[in-house]
């Protein structure tokens, strides 16, 4: 799920990272809105109110959305440059890295951003901003621009367009590559959906608490990929013996 890439990766592998990132983004994207109101997946928002902040020379409240832009920026930057770093040295914690510091921004923001709501909400927007910047780049990095998984708007104009081209491809290759890939824009889209649920139903039950759902969540994700990858391993050492 992590660690294949390139030739090796398959659709079932794009299929399963899809299904765990896209859920840890939607329940990040409901429980950061009810914490803190604001949009903390993405900056589409955040680049129009910035815009408007601007024209009204309201400096601050500017500053406050480009930040929001930034800080999604910066954890792009970050997942990046430790992937580039890290495979130079070894490729056994190319992706962990990343995926373990959203995960750890996570589990803290869980367990104390409620004592910054109220007066720090905008930190803890450009903390999940961070997170889910570093998820995006590393799942676009990982899945050959294949995935993404947390903002929505990219997916529904790719998905219409794909099943518009339903009506028009004949060959059975092109009709198999595009079901494939519309199985994927659903897949993002549902499980999105099902993480932004689960985000509201916990955040009414446990507050900011529901952040280190997603913290397990993507713990899970990488303890799993973890032990199949050590059990493959194994297999083939006794194949060869």
């Amino acid at each position: 799920m992590f660690r294949h890439q390139g030739k090796t990766r398959t659709l079932q592998h794009n299929l399963k990272i899809a299904s765990l990132l896209s859920a840890v983004a939607g329940l990040v994207n409901v429980a950061g809105f009810l914490a803190v109101r604001r949009l903390t997946t993405n900056v589409t928002g955040h680049f129009a109110f910035f815009i408007d902040e601007v024209f009204k020379l309201h400096w601050w409240q500017g500053w406050v959305y480009f930040s929001y832009i930034f800080f999604f920026f910066l954890g792009s930057f970050v997942s990046n440059l430790l992937i580039e770093v890290i495979s130079r040295k070894s490729e056994r914690f190319i992706y962990t890295i990343p995926a373990s510091i959203e995960c750890i921004i996570l589990g803290l923001l869980g367990f104390w951003g409620w004592r910054w709501m109220v007066d720090s909400p905008d930190a803890i927007a450009c903390c999940l901003l961070f997170a889910m910047g570093l998820q995006n780049s590393l799942v676009t990095t990982i899945s050959n621009a294949s995935v993404r998984t947390t903002h929505l708007t990219g997916l529904f104009t790719d998905l219409g367009i794909e099943l518009s081209q339903l009506f028009f491809y004949k060959v059975e290759e092109q009709k198999k590559k595009l079901r494939s890939s519309i199985k994927l824009r659903f897949t993002i889209i549902s499980f999105f959906f099902i993480g932004g649920v689960a985000g509201g139903i916990f955040y009414t039950k446990i507050g900011m608490h529901a952040l280190t759902v997603g913290a397990v969540m993507l713990l899970a994700g990488l303890i799993y990929d973890s032990v199949k990858f050590r059990i493959i391993r194994l297999k083939r050492k006794f194949k060869k013996e």
